[in-house]
């Protein structure tokens, strides 16, 4: 997997290392986007670090929600009136209850008695009670991976920031078609949202090491 020098940061270099207490106590959730059987030919790289994502938050009593994203019969017969549907197709979207639409076989495993948000646009907070989620359990603070990058992990987590959520995009643990899109969602978000850092950056941070 790619490293992008110009977003991910260096936490023994980073000028707000003495503000990270401050920030310690605050609750983080693992947000994992659309690892379903439709996008499984992207997740060969970023599956195992989801996992092990998912086996720290779980062993730490921390919060998981994944998110599953779907489209019903009426939103895929014309007039089109969802936006991804019409700009990609029936053919190029994902039915609900679908064999596409499943979760991963691992990672349905990984979800068993956690939320999971069915959505039908890009960003996860739209349509969708996810922001109720978070807010109902004091979560400060938002982990994102899975697929795709540059779509649906790039604009959850614009989206999760610009709601007041501070907001790490997990580079190594999300996947999209190709590594041009992958490094163009890192940088964008990296330049002007929140951190962009490796699954180990992530987990060796102290914010986490406990829920």
């Amino acid at each position: 997997m790619l490293k992008l020098s110009y977003v991910l940061r260096d936490p023994t270099t980073d000028p707000s290392d003495n503000k990270r207490s401050n920030f310690a106590r605050m609750k983080t959730a693992l947000l994992v986007i659309d690892m379903q059987a439709y996008f499984s030919e992207m997740t060969h790289d970023c599956l195992p670090n989801i996992l092990k994502l998912n086996t720290h938050f779980k062993n730490n009593s921390m919060p998981r929600i994944f998110t599953q994203h779907g489209h019903t019969e009426e939103e895929l017969t014309p007039p089109f009136k969802n936006q991804l549907v019409k700009k990609w197709g029936p053919s190029g979207s994902i039915a609900k209850d679908s064999p596409d639409w499943q979760l991963m076989s691992p990672v349905a495993k990984a979800a068993e008695g956690c939320p999971i948000i069915h959505k039908n646009t890009y960003d996860a907070f739209i349509n969708t009670n996810l922001s109720h989620v978070l807010k109902e359990q004091n979560i400060g603070r938002v982990l994102v991976c899975g697929v795709m990058t540059d779509c649906c992990c790039d604009t959850t987590a614009r989206a999760a920031f610009n709601l007041g959520f501070e907001t790490w995009l997990l580079s190594d643990a999300c996947g999209t078609a190709s590594e041009k899109q992958h490094e163009a969602g890192l940088r964008g978000f990296g330049y002007a949202f929140g951190e962009v850092l490796e699954t180990h950056e992530a987990l060796a941070r102290n914010e986490i090491q406990q829920g």
